[in-house]
């Protein structure tokens, strides 16, 4: 049995009954420090569809039992933490802008940069992406290639229960300042949205574009340009305007993604 595998074994057992943790702490570190280097996720796709591999998220919980709090310096400041930031960002390709943080087991593809932002344990961020200032990607998420998280943007964490998907932002995507994405919501490839959007689970996404309006919950069709909207709803009390998505239009699929992007910005007057 490959190392790997029995790593799992021993996690899961251990997530199981924590009378076995003391056994399987090894094989939590190791699967941490995979996750750092980037050999494991906490999601992948696979035909097609993402698969959340629960026994790296049980690890990454575990992780939190067995770490102890450690006292840090950086210049004057003083931190107390169980998890170390990621080192190495050098030989990594990164850029991370003081105070930007990239905690230890994140993984980031060669290019990424981050401004004064935050990506903290188990998430994922592909090649050519910009975290911009005061942006934040919650635990296990998972961040494609050549995505803009702009200013203040809010990618939530979903670390708990360990098979719940966490947030999804596929390649290309462009995510509007003071936007948020949380509880498993999958922003699928190239799709827009507009500043201070908000994406849950229950956010009724309504594509207004044609004859009638379509509904999607729980994730942003590929390509697709959202703002902010409302729609009524009757109360006891009365009417009252409650929020949703709106798609608005489609990024061009016979441009580049930064032409196409431009256009859709300019076109469809989407605030950034």
């Amino acid at each position: 049995m490959s190392e790997l595998m029995n790593d799992r074994k021993l996690i899961e057992a251990a997530y199981e009954d924590l009378s076995l943790l003391d056994g399987a702490v090894a094989a939590i570190e190791r699967t941490i420090a995979a996750l750092d280097r980037g050999e494991v996720r906490v999601a992948e796709k696979v035909d097609g569809d993402w698969k959340v591999n629960i026994w790296v998220k049980e690890a990454i919980m575990l992780y939190f039992r067995i770490a102890q709090l450690e006292t840090t310096h950086s210049g004057p400041f003083e931190y107390h933490d169980k998890i170390p930031v990621k080192h190495g960002l050098a030989e990594a390709g990164i850029r991370v802008v003081p105070p930007g943080t990239v905690r230890y087991g994140a993984f980031c593809e060669p290019g990424v940069v981050v401004m004064p932002g935050y990506i903290n344990i188990g998430a994922y961020v592909g090649e050519g992406t910009m975290v911009d200032t005061w942006a934040t990607v919650g635990s296990c998420a998972q961040i494609g290639r050549d995505v803009h998280l702009s200013g203040g943007v809010g990618i939530g964490g979903v670390l708990e229960p360990p098979g719940a998907r966490p947030v999804i932002i596929e390649d290309g995507a462009f995510i509007g300042s003071r936007s948020i994405v949380v509880e498993g919501t999958v922003i699928e490839e190239a799709a827009v949205l507009g500043a201070n959007t908000t994406i849950t689970l229950s956010t009724p996404i309504i594509d207004i574009t044609g004859a009638e309006p379509v509904e999607y919950r729980g994730r942003v069709p590929a390509g697709a340009i959202v703002v902010p909207g409302t729609r009524p709803k009757e109360f006891p009390s009365g009417s009252y305007d409650l929020q949703c998505a709106l798609i608005i239009g489609r990024r061009s699929s016979s441009t580049d993604r930064k032409t196409s992007l431009n256009e859709a910005l300019r076109v469809f007057e989407v605030p950034v």
